[in-house]
């Protein structure tokens, strides 16, 4: 397992594309973007599932941590029944948003890699990319990493996507 944590729009789902790439087996690449997709429409408009307010700030409600803890679940089940998972996520609680990983992961090996990105050069990204709130990327370019450590990390305003997955690339099997 590769564990990618970093705010929005700061080039983890490249990376992830890149990882595919240049590893030498077959990888599997799962995001938060896609659990959110996968949810009912009307978990994006209350309380109980993931609001995006005006300003960028996401909050989470009890329906979609059910999802969301049963969604973690099959990844690490899909992990552990021999698919090679690289995750690409968004650890908005900090600290606490990596042992909910952690407690599913229980007995893997999983890399853990911090995908940073300078808050200007994210929110260049985010408004070019046009899908998502204004304001989101900079508001999480360092409240994801506060209290993190990590076995590698990479700063994708310094390095381009598929330099950062060499360099991530070099540390799997050594986690």
């Amino acid at each position: 397992m590769i564990v990618l944590n970093g705010g929005s729009s700061s080039g983890k789902s490249g990376i992830a594309r890149c990882l595919q790439a240049v590893l030498p087996e077959a990888w599997l690449a799962v995001g938060v973007d896609m659990l959110i997709d996968a949810m009912p429409a009307r978990l994006q408009l209350g309380d109980e599932g993931i609001e995006f307010a005006q300003d960028g700030e996401v909050t989470v409600g009890a329906e979609f941590r059910v999802l969301e803890d049963a969604w973690m679940a099959g990844v690490a089940a899909m992990a552990r029944a021999g698919a090679r998972v690289v995750v690409d996520d968004v650890f908005l609680g900090g600290v606490e948003s990596r042992q909910r990983w952690e407690k599913v992961l229980d007995g893997l090996n999983v890399l853990w890699v911090g995908v940073r990105c300078d808050a200007a050069v994210a929110a260049g990204r985010e408004l070019a990319r046009g899908d998502r709130v204004s304001g989101m990327a900079e508001a999480q370019a360092d409240l994801v990493h506060r209290g993190m450590t990590y076995d590698v990390e990479v700063d994708t305003a310094e390095a381009e996507a598929i330099e950062c997955a060499r360099v991530i690339a070099g540390k799997v099997g050594s986690a």
